[in-house]
């Protein structure tokens, strides 16, 4: 298996999330915040250009029937996700207790590891009224991450023969689960 190093960023601990699923505010509004299918946050218009701003809105996001939210103890404002809040950019194979197991960075620092924290799979994401299969993880409460199209092609040479409850064909086996990507014919 080929290992990709992560660009030395500095990881971000999962349980220094703040504790969003205990706040309960008011709805205040709607807020001129966008985040963009290849990454970008844009507020009234123009891109956030400090990544440790995203990073501060990405750990107060919250989805709830259907709509992303930026929530605080007192405050919940809707924003608009153009596809997925995350988008995954880094990756790695490493040896966990579960064996080897395929690490995702996303932009936003937040670590996955597939098969014990996040789970991989194809849906179908319409555009312009195309159809197009995209490869997402589950990230918490109920989000996914988008996994960008360098890494997803460099995960493909990583393909192998699998078999799940989907079926047979190729795909990922990370820390002991299959997860099935392409099905045979």
């Amino acid at each position: 298996m080929t290992t990709i190093e992560l660009k030395g960023l500095k990881r971000f601990d999962q349980n220094d999330l703040p504790p969003v699923h205990l706040w309960a505010p008011e709805f205040c509004g709607d807020m001129d915040l966008i985040v963009k299918s290849n990454g970008d946050w844009v507020h009234e218009g123009g891109k956030i250009s400090r990544p440790a701003m995203v990073r501060m809105f990405s750990r107060i996001l919250w989805f709830e029937n259907g709509d992303y939210f930026l929530v605080t103890p007192v405050e919940k404002v809707r924003i608009q996700v153009e596809d997925a809040p995350f988008l995954v950019t880094e990756w790695r194979w490493l040896e966990t207790d579960k064996g080897q197991t395929l690490e995702l960075q996303t932009l936003t620092q937040d670590i996955l590891q597939i098969g014990i924290n996040s789970d991989l799979w194809l849906e179908p994401f319409k555009n312009e009224g195309k159809s197009e299969e995209r490869p997402y993880v589950s990230m918490r409460y109920g989000m996914k991450a988008l996994i960008s199209r360098n890494v997803f092609y460099a995960l493909m040479n990583e393909l192998q023969p699998v078999e799940n409850e989907l079926g047979k064909g190729v795909g990922i086996i990370s820390a002991g689960k299959s997860y099935l990507l392409m099905k045979d014919e």
